[in-house]
């Protein structure tokens, strides 16, 4: 067993984040195109920067949405996100990780805070998973991958809590640590593949939809003909 955790913190780790992050990559290139052939293929030169970056600011602080019909389920939303984001890039153990596979590592959270958002990670996430499910309008437009993804993003959550926290015999400890590691390597491979790549296309998409309304030339003729109404009066 010991062997094997070596092998999955070290040479699988390694090869499942060059996944990620080359998929991020691809994904990240593409967008770029994206936003090269809007800028091409617009009437207008001009980029609206100002619109552009509140709209990705509002996307990545949507403080904003605590105030629509669903608050409570909003701010669950961004509270699971937070400690989704900041635990597996922050947490002591996981900076070890980082730099004993990669050769560096960065700043860590204090364990307490740690802890606290783990937790409530924990709690949000099975929140949103239960709301989504007791939504009627929710359900109806949610796929498959909708409610498992919750559930497999708080699989190393849920281990990582029970192996930091809870007393166990070595040996239950070393399978709670294999599911934690393993579990998060699953995710390194799926997330370019999944919705969850969205935290990088988001962004960039912000910067493409501003310019893909900036219509080309010719774009009503184009539009009117397809319609059949080329010469229509208006």
């Amino acid at each position: 067993m010991e062997s094997m955790l070596e092998f999955i913190r070290g040479p699988l780790f390694r090869l499942t984040f060059a996944i990620m992050v080359l998929g991020l990559l691809r994904i990240f290139i593409l967008d770029l195109w994206g936003i090269y052939e809007a800028y091409n293929k617009a009437g207008d030169k001009e980029i609206p920067w100002k619109l552009a970056f509140q709209r990705t600011a509002a996307w990545l602080l949507p403080v904003k949405k605590i105030r629509t019909s669903r608050p409570f389920y909003s701010l669950s939303s961004i509270l699971f996100h937070v400690g989704l984001v900041l635990v597996p890039i922050f947490l002591f153990a996981h900076v070890n990780l980082w730099r004993g596979s990669l050769g560096f590592g960065w700043f860590t959270l204090p364990h307490q805070l740690a802890t606290i958002l783990t937790v409530t990670t924990i709690i949000f996430g099975l929140g949103l998973f239960i709301g989504r499910a007791a939504n009627k309008n929710a359900s109806f437009i949610s796929r498959k991958q909708d409610y498992l993804w919750p559930l497999i993003l708080l699989v190393p959550f849920i281990t990582g809590f029970i192996c930091a926290n809870i007393s166990m015999t070595p040996g239950e400890y070393q399978y709670s640590m294999l599911i934690h590691i393993l579990s998060g390597e699953l995710i390194f491979v799926l997330i370019p593949f999944t919705k969850i790549a969205h935290c990088v296309i988001m962004p960039l998409s912000q910067f493409i939809s501003t310019l893909a309304w900036k219509f080309p030339p010719g774009t009503d003729n184009e539009v009117a003909s397809t319609l059949g109404k080329k010469g229509a009066p208006v």
